[in-house]
């Protein structure tokens, strides 16, 4: 009876340990849970000695917003064209939640909302019209554009305009209805590329607002901006690139006194010879 006793209690214990061993693990499987990861990534146009994007290493949790900063040129677009799979590169590897964008392109594409620099729409369709065909093409269910066209429309303050057509609509407008068929689908990682051009100070703070609520722990943010006090209230981490490399990778959420403009400026300063 007294081994019996002594054996339940060992596999007790035995069990207890295996589950604190299993959360552990599972914490940190969450702490290395990359919805992107860009590994070593090098890009050269044809006809081009020089490199648009070399080397270029960084990732993206859920959960977070990171900030691509540089100056004009510095390969910022290259590097998100690259991630959405547009552009093809021979060096390096993009894993979108663990999906390779080059040999596995439909299942990482799914899960990417993409915001281009452009803000390109069609001009023939209708707001509504338009939502709820690039949702349709990403799969987003009947409730996912209801929530969009109903609740985001208004909260963007577009909602009055949905039915007319986009060929008819300003330059800030266009932008915003880019914006919102882009996370229709509810991606799992919402890539913007310069969305603040063009935009209004409310609205601005607005998709800041947004951007911040959207990358909850299932989801996460990848933008690139020149506004530096929008990155400095809406980033978790910004990597400043340079010529197509990455010259740093700042954590705010440590580094909370950080100086972003001090270090952008002296980033790109343009030193003269002497």
């Amino acid at each position: 009876m007294g081994r019996n006793n002594k054996t339940t209690k060992q596999a007790a214990v035995s069990q207890k340990d295996g589950a604190q061993k299993a959360a552990v693990a599972a914490a940190k499987g969450m702490e290395n849970h990359f919805m992107l990861e860009v590994k070593d990534l090098s890009k050269k146009y044809r006809n081009n000695q020089h490199y648009s994007a070399r080397n270029v290493n960084f990732s993206v949790a859920a959960g977070e917003v990171v900030g691509l900063v540089g100056s004009n040129g510095a390969g910022k677009s290259t590097i998100i064209k690259s991630v959405i799979g547009v552009l093809p590169f021979a060096e390096g590897t993009i894993k979108v939640g663990g999906y390779d964008i080059v040999k596995q392109p439909e299942q990482a594409k799914r899960l990417i909302g993409y915001v281009p620099d452009d803000h390109s729409v069609y001009e023939k369709l209708t707001g509504r019209e338009y939502i709820n065909y690039i949702g349709s093409l990403y799969g987003a269910t009947k409730e996912q554009k209801k929530f969009v066209t109903n609740e985001l429309a208004k909260r963007f303050e577009i909602a009055y305009a949905l039915d007319a057509q986009i060929a008819g609509y300003s330059h800030g407008m266009r932008q915003k209805i880019c914006i919102l068929g882009a996370i229709t689908h509810r991606p799992k990682l919402w890539i913007l590329d310069e969305p603040m051009v063009g935009l209004d100070h409310q609205t601005m703070a607005l998709l800041c607002e947004y951007i911040r609520a959207y990358a909850d722990g299932e989801h996460c943010v990848l933008f690139s901006s020149h506004n530096l006090e929008v990155v400095k209230k809406t980033c978790d981490k910004v990597v400043f690139i340079k010529k197509g490399e990455v010259a740093n990778t700042v954590d705010l959420t440590k580094e909370k006194d950080f100086d972003l403009n001090g270090y952008y400026t002296e980033l790109n300063e343009v030193k003269k010879d002497a």
